[in-house]
């Protein structure tokens, strides 16, 4: 938002020793005095938005790594890491640490890192995997490739403006139709690369949706996918035939390990192709603002899926054209979360399922129907958020489709732009309701639905009382 206040002097002053410039230099190139950069350095003035536009022209840099919204997500790590038991006695408030993350990003996101090697270290990992085995019956909690992705997504805000104009480029050269887009990628594909596109039995394809026949040139799909399937299946394979150069170079990075990881996120990467290719920035922008985010309509118009819809929208994250900033999660019936992204500072558990409360679980008691809501975190941050079944494809009897479960949520100050909140009066509290990151982090004593207590509370056990919550814990 234009009045939000960017204090980012660590930042200006790491570029600063980076490029060795004095003072005098840098705010010379800037075109402002020392006495001000100075003052930005120390945090005592926030970047105007000349200051910033003039840093990122004489240094070439993007401006996204100002923003307010990169402090947003620092405070929600730095949340993480101090619900951690390491950290009980040190008393450290919600006001400390948003002022870590505004002030100093730069030792805010060292403390997180460090966090996050000492809980992957190996005496950690066994002693966290013993303890989730015995209550859930979990695994090794070591540090997964689709951990590292989340991480990678989430540093470029889940927004790749490369991918977005190769997906732009593929409009044009393949001449693709919104309402033929299965026949304008087929054809593409038929024409770039001589490959043909066969629909394929279940029978011959049981558990396959996709495959690439290099011998006979051939994309196979399978019968049970839906149009919209159909189409992001072609779309991927463009990705994979025709931009594995920009895939790859988007994988070097140092966030990512070697082998399975990078393998994998170019297949995320491919999807997220896919994605513009069937939804295209602008047009897609455009509509869902018309449309006040109504997820079924943009679905019928784009001939997406609700899923496929529900993703887009947390990637509309442009610099110069941004839509509501929003948190996607999918879980299924037994509460196992598949996929977790935030465009907010919304704090998702990184082990462990959603809170019960949110009613993302709900939905699967109304298939297909759109259920809202006002959710609040302990730290009185507010979200409006809706939850809606998805199915995914299945191969008949013997394997069912899948039915899951999206929660798609934004901060409650852009909830007047959606459709859904019309029904709200977003300034009443009785509408709220209060929720946690998962049980083992969440400190609300009057929870009913509570299933675990929590992990940096010593437990009060008594006898002679019983509270509404299975599990009496210490405030302190």
């Amino acid at each position: 938002m234009a009045d939000v206040k960017l204090f980012q002097g660590g930042r200006i002053k790491r570029l600063r020793r980076e490029k060795g410039l004095t003072l005098a230099r840098m705010s010379e190139e800037l075109g402002i005095s020392t006495g001000y950069l100075n003052l930005i350095e120390r945090n005592q003035r926030p970047i105007s938005a000349q200051v910033l536009l003039r840093l990122a022209e004489v240094y070439n840099l993007d401006v996204k790594a100002f923003s307010a919204e990169d402090g947003g997500r620092l405070f929600a790590g730095l949340g993480e890491a101090f619900a951690d038991p390491l950290f009980r006695e040190r008393g450290v408030g919600q006001h400390e640490l948003k002022e870590l993350a505004s002030s100093n990003p730069e030792l805010a996101a060292a403390v997180i890192d460090l966090y996050r090697a000492y809980r992957d270290s190996g005496a950690n990992a066994t002693e966290m995997a013993e303890r989730l085995a015995r209550e859930e019956g979990t695994g090794d909690v070591a540090r997964f490739p689709a951990e590292e992705i989340r991480e990678f997504l989430r540093a470029h805000n889940n927004h790749f403006p490369e991918l977005e104009t190769a997906a732009e480029a593929l409009h044009e050269s393949g001449k693709l139709q919104r309402e033929e887009m299965f026949a304008s990628l087929r054809a593409h594909l038929q024409r770039a690369h001589g490959a043909a596109v066969a629909i394929m039995p279940v029978d011959v394809m049981p558990t396959t949706l996709r495959r690439f026949d290099r011998h006979r040139n051939r994309v196979l799909l399978s019968e049970m996918l839906t149009e919209a399937g159909r189409v992001f299946h072609l779309a991927v394979q463009v990705a994979v035939l025709e931009q594995g150069a920009l895939l790859d170079r988007l994988t070097q990075d140092d966030r990512l390990a070697e082998g399975d990881t990078r393998r994998l996120c170019r297949i995320t990467l491919a999807n997220y192709f896919a994605g513009a290719v069937m939804m295209p920035y602008e047009r897609f922008l455009a509509a869902a603002e018309s449309l006040r985010y109504d997820v079924d309509v943009l679905a019928r118009r784009f001939g997406a899926s609700v899923e496929q819809v529900c993703h887009r929208l947390t990637t509309l994250q442009r610099p110069s054209a941004r839509g509501v900033p929003f948190f996607l999660i999918r879980v299924d019936n037994a509460g196992n979360v598949s996929k977790r992204f935030s465009a907010t500072s919304f704090q998702f558990a990184r082990l462990g399922g959603a809170c019960p409360r949110w009613n993302v679980h709900d939905a699967f008691q109304r298939p297909g129907r759109i259920l809202t809501q006002v959710i609040q975190m302990p730290d009185g941050a507010t979200y409006f958020s809706i939850a809606r079944t998805v199915t995914r494809p299945g191969a008949g009897g013997q394997a069912p489709e899948q039915l899951m479960a999206i929660g798609l949520g934004c901060e409650i100050s852009h909830a007047r732009r959606i459709v859904y909140a019309d029904a709200y009066d977003l300034e009443s509290q009785a509408a709220v309701t209060p929720i946690g990151v998962n049980c083992r982090l969440c400190l609300r004593e009057d929870c009913n639905q509570r299933a675990f207590p929590p992990m940096n509370r010593p437990l009060f056990v008594s006898e002679h009382r019983r509270e509404i919550s299975p599990y009496a814990f210490s405030s302190e």
